[in-house]
């Protein structure tokens, strides 16, 4: 796993949203796409927290600590 300094989105986020998540959420924004993640972030964050996201079942609390994190460290790409 990434460590907080070394965190990005292609290399460490992008990977954790399979086709079929980026497919489900495309009428909203695209996953794969750096700005769109960016802009909906806490959004994103919110319904992996919830559960509500991705639609097929929850992703293990590591991934959601891993794309909290990238929050915290200001979004890097």
């Amino acid at each position: 796993m990434a460590t907080t300094d070394s965190i990005s989105f292609a290399r460490d986020i992008q990977p954790l949203f399979r086709e079929s998540d980026r497919v489900a959420m495309d009428f909203v924004f695209d996953l794969w796409d750096y700005q769109d993640v960016r802009t909906y972030a806490e959004d994103i964050l919110e319904r992996l927290v919830d559960g509500t996201m991705p639609c097929d079942g929850e992703w293990p609390d590591e991934q959601i600590a891993l794309f909290r994190r990238w929050i915290e460290v200001g979004k890097p790409s």
